[in-house]
Parts: structure tokens; C-alpha cells; sequence
């Protein structure tokens, strides 16, 4: 987020522009600027003190059901990054078992993926899946200019095929790489790419297609061997090399678990690469990503840099460069102590509370869920367009912030944006109890509703008689 620091610095009232705590101690009886370093050092008790009592204003994170970050990991792992995070992971010099880690992890996730060359695995972390998201897509984007270039074509219209409820990600990658974006627009109860409009756009300059597994406003698995198959048919008619790559920044980590029969990954032979991101239902702190990619041979070398300044030949494929090395640690750790079974039930756990409570919502009568068959732990609902209300989505999700949960209401993408909804993901750390309290609040607020206009009447009437 841009933070305007001028606007900050004008405020007329000066006592506003420092922190005046009151611990009892001297050397916090001055106050303290707020946007310029102080004069003087203080104590680090004090210091420690005055943050967290302004941290006290954030939301509670276990009851921030609009992330898909997460939010609780146990005590062992909170260890091992604690020990970890001065670790800068790019050092695979200086740090060689970090960088071991980070390598079993590729291989692991390979496999996972399905992989059809277990000694190609090929990939890397990032900060996030929206990096490897990047890395992937400038992959398809290098793949593309070298095809059109052994054709003797020019390669400077590149496109790429995405639907309108991507996450933002893409759109800051087609913006910033110079790609125009292909937006395959979404409909009221479809809210994926329908494959005969992906093929449709589809044209000698488009460098792949973005299939999602797990969309960001609902959740839903896009059909991803669908499209496989409709552009290998495209492919064989035309000449096109079309590709696939899978964003499944969740769903790749739910998809193996709950549906492993779902062929989405390197099992079909035009996925090429697959971002997933680690900190989301991967149950990693924030922030770390993963992009794999089906074999050496879909990373473009020339994307690839060697450093030797830090102590020996490194390749690096990255948009950052430094980062503490304990996320990649904690995944592994996730790794080895849950296991396919653990990941599995942990998935399903998740999947039956969110179950709970889209049957709950819709018990109320007020509400209607987006999605009949849930595919991953996330309920998007509206308010039934069948009933008369006097409040709206916004207003539930504002009053919801009175008890503490944070559940985000918002306004569907492209050629649905006149559907407003909410959006509540259910992760590791919303255990059923919480389900419970949360359905007890939501539906207090609807009794509240429901109360107020007969309280209005009333008024009104006794107004009459006075």
C-alpha cells in the first residue's frame, strides 16, 4: 500500500503528531514524533510497549475469515522460524541446508503435481504466489517470442487469456510486461471461462492460457481439462503452441487432498507450469509462494542469472532477491509433519465447517450461497433476490466488525457487478466452535433487523397520540 506520509505531517492539532505514553518512566515523559526520528534512544521495554499497544487496534487475524492467509500454525513451527528468520535464503552459500530445504520442497510439489520427470523438477519460492505467478508468465512470454521468432515472425503483440475474476496479480503482470490481457467475462451462476470463449480468443500471439483452481470472489475449480483438450484440438488445427499454466494459489493445496482425481496438473499435457502459494492453505506464515514448472525445459534459460558475490555460483530466477529463509523452513516442517494423511484431514476439516455454515446461512432464509458445490473451504453469499430487506450485504459485514470478525462484502467482477456479496474462508484455525459463535452473531444481527422497523412503527404511533 502507497502511504501519503505529506497529508499526515498537516495536521493542525501538533499533539497529533506524537505519541505521548505515560509509563511511569523519565524517559518517556517527552513525547515521541510519530513521522521523524526521535533525538533520543529509549528504553527497548518501552519501545516494545508503545507498538503493541497501537497494534491493539488491528483486527484479530484468527477471526479474519476475508484472508486466505495464514493465520495459526503450531507452536513447534513458530519455533523454527523464530530461529530462522535472520536467515537470508538467497545465501544458499552461506545457508546450504536452507537451500536443501528449499530444493526437497520443489521436488516435493513436483510430485505432488505429478510431474512427469521426477529428475526435472524444476522450480523455485517466491514471496508469494503472485511473484511466482510473474516468474510463470514471463516464462510463457520468453517461450512464445522464441517460437515466433524461429518463425521469422514479429513478437510484439503478445496476448494473454484470463478471466475477469482473476486475481489482480495477472493484471499487474500483462501491465507491466507489456502483455495484452485476453478478459473472458464471467455470467450470473458461471463464474469461469466457458472453454468455447477461451478458444475464440485464442490467436498465433496469445503466449498461454490462465486456467484458476480456486477463483478468488467464489472459489470455483475453472475446468481446467477442458481446455487442455480444446486447445490441443486448436493446437493441431492451427499450428499453435498454446499452453497452460494453473494458478492455484489455493486450490493447490486442497485439489490433491479432496479430489485426487481431478486432472488439472502436469497430468495433462499442456499444463506447463502451476504457481501455489505456500501461505495460504499450504499453512505457512506469510509469505511464501512456489512456481513449478513440468521440466527443465519450459524455463527459458535466459531468464535464469548466476551470481558468484555471495560465496559461490548461484543460479536466481526471482523478482525480490533478499528474504528470510524460515517460511521456506516452516513449509518443509508442514511438510514432513503432516503428510499427505495430515494435509488431508486437515483439508477436510476445513471443508466441513465451511459446509456448516453455508447450511446455516442458508437455513436463515435470508441468504443464498453462489456456489451449490463447494470445491474448496470458501462460501460466497448474497441476500436472496427473492425477499425484501432493509439492509444490504455492506451493512451485515459492518456490524460483524462489532463482535470482531472481519468478513468482507463486496461487489462481483465484470458483467455481475451489480451482485453484492460476502465472502467468508474457513482455514486451519476456524474451528467449528468459532462456526457456531460466528452463525450466533450473524443471525442476532439479522434479529436486530428485524426488530428495528416494528420499533419504528411503534414510534410513529405513539407520536400520533401525543
Amino acid at each position: 500500500m502507497l502511504h501519503n506520509v505529506k497529508k499526515k505531517k498537516k495536521n493542525t492539532d501538533d499533539r497529533k503528531n506524537f505519541i505521548l505514553p505515560v509509563y511511569g518512566s523519565r524517559d518517556l515523559e517527552n513525547p515521541i514524533p510519530k513521522y521523524s526520528l526521535p533525538e533520543q534512544s529509549i528504553d527497548p521495554r518501552h519501545a516494545y510497549a508503545l507498538v503493541k499497544d497501537e497494534l491493539m487496534l488491528d483486527g484479530n487475524s484468527r477471526l479474519n475469515l476475508a484472508t486466505f492467509v495464514t493465520t495459526w500454525m503450531e507452536d513447534e513451527a513458530r519455533q523454527l522460524m523464530t530461529d530462522t528468520f535472520d536467515k537470508n535464503m538467497i545465501d544458499k552459500d552461506e545457508y546450504p541446508q536452507t537451500a536443501e530445504l528449499e530444493e526437497r520442497c520443489v521436488h516435493i510439489l513436483s510430485d505432488l503435481y505429478n510431474a512427469p520427470d521426477d529428475d526435472q523438477a524444476c522450480g523455485c519460492s517466491t514471496t508469494g504466489s503472485s511473484e511466482a505467478a510473474m516468474l510463470c508468465g514471463m516464462a510463457l512470454k520468453w517461450r512464445w517470442r522464441d517460437r515466433m521468432k524461429a518463425k521469422g515472425k514479429t513478437a510484439d503483440k503478445p496476448n494473454l487469456i484470463i478471466s475477469s475474476s482473476v486475481q489482480v496479480c495477472w493484471e499487474k503482470f500483462c501491465r507491466y510486461w507489456e502483455v495484452e490481457p485476453r478478459l473472458i467475462p464471467v455470467s450470473d451462476g458461471c463464474y469461469s471461462m466457458k472453454t468455447e470463449d477461451v478458444i475464440k480468443a485464442c490467436d498465433e500471439n496469445t503466449i498461454g492460457v490462465v486456467a484458476i483452481l480456486g477463483t478468488t470472489h467464489t472459489g470455483e475449480f475453472e475446468p481446467v481439462k477442458e481446455y487442455n483438450d480444446a486447445l490441443e484440438k486448436l493446437n493441431a488445427e492451427t499450428g499453435y503452441e498454446i499452453s497452460l499454466h494453473v494458478d492455484a494459489a489455493s486450490g493447490g493445496f486442497i485439489a490433491p487432498f479432496l479430489t485426487p482425481d481431478l486432472k488439472w496438473d502436469f497430468r495433462l499435457p499442456l499444463v506447463k507450469s502451476i504457481n501455489v502459494s505456500g501461505h495460504k492453505f499450504g499453512l505457512v506464515y506469510p509469505g511464501v509462494g512456489w512456481a513449478i514448472w513440468r521440466s527443465t525445459e519450459e524455463l527459458p534459460e535466459d531468464l535464469v542469472f548466476r551470481v558468484n558475490y555471495l560465496g559461490g555460483e548461484m543460479p536466481t530466477f526471482a523478482l525480490n532477491f533478499s528474504r528470510p529463509g524460515n517460511q521456506i523452513v516452516a513449509q518443509y516442517y508442514n511438510f514432513i509433519r503432516l503428510g499427505r494423511d495430515g494435509y488431508r484431514r486437515i483439508m477436510q476439516s476445513c471443508m466441513d465447517t465451511a459446509e456448516f455454515i453455508k447450511g446455516s446461512l442458508e437455513e436463515t432464509g435470508v441468504f443464498q450461497s453462489l456456489i451449490s458445490d463447494l470445491k474448496m473451504p470458501l462460501i460466497t453469499f448474497r441476500i436472496r433476490r427473492d425477499i425484501k430487506v432493509e439492509f444490504d450485504v455492506f451493512k451485515i459485514s459492518e456490524m460483524l466488525r462489532h463482535r470482531g470478525w472481519l468478513v468482507p462484502a463486496y461487489t462481483m467482477p465484470e458483467n455481475c457487478e451489480n451482485d453484492s456479496v460476502l465472502r467468508i474462508v474457513v482455514k486451519e484455525g476456524m474451528s467449528m466452535d468459532l462456526a457456531h459463535l460466528l452463525m450466533e452473531d450473524i443471525k442476532r444481527i439479522l434479529e436486530k433487523f428485524k426488530d428495528e422497523p416494528e420499533k419504528s412503527k411503534s414510534t410513529k404511533s405513539t407520536m400520533k397520540q401525543c
